[in-house]
């Protein structure tokens, strides 16, 4: 078995869509980022990565490569699990948080679980999506940005 862990952050601008979890969520603010800036897959995409010991986001998706620029952030989840499947790794679970003041994203999770699953091609029992405040503390409690935790145990096969 083996374990990773992955994080990302995005600041909140205006002009932008607010994509968590591969869905679209109405709010004022989006986040600013070369892809999609989807913080949530960003991480699940850097824990897996992570576990198979495989980089990073960075590695595989370069924010200098104009052929990533708005991407959605799904499509290169579906690239990280092609990857793992070619190099001999199953997906056991992943489980995410998103650490944001607003928007309240409890409407969201589940089908942000099958959007992860789906792209992953794992059952949804497999993916957790969390997600907390900060009570007002740190740059995610004053609203400037949104940021996401991951962990993933992979096994080889």
């Amino acid at each position: 078995m083996r374990i990773g862990m992955g994080y990302d952050v995005h600041k909140l601008a205006p002009d932008r869509k607010l994509i968590l979890g591969g869905v679209e969520i109405p709010f004022e603010l989006g986040l600013l980022g070369h892809s999609d800036a989807d913080v949530v897959v960003h991480a699940i995409m850097d824990a897996l990565l992570g576990a198979a010991a495989l980089g990073d986001i960075g590695k595989h998706f370069p924010d200098t490569d104009l052929q990533y620029q708005g991407i959605s952030s799904i499509c290169l989840l579906e690239h990280v699990g092609d990857l793992l499947r070619k190099n001999h790794y199953k997906i056991g679970n992943v489980d995410a948080t998103i650490i944001c003041q607003k928007p309240k994203l409890a409407g969201y999770k589940e089908e942000m679980v099958r959007n992860v699953a789906r792209a992953l091609n794992i059952e949804e029992n497999r993916v957790c999506i969390k997600a907390t405040t900060e009570e007002g503390l740190g740059f995610t409690g004053e609203g400037l940005g949104i940021s996401s935790q991951a962990i993933a145990l992979l096994e080889e096969y």
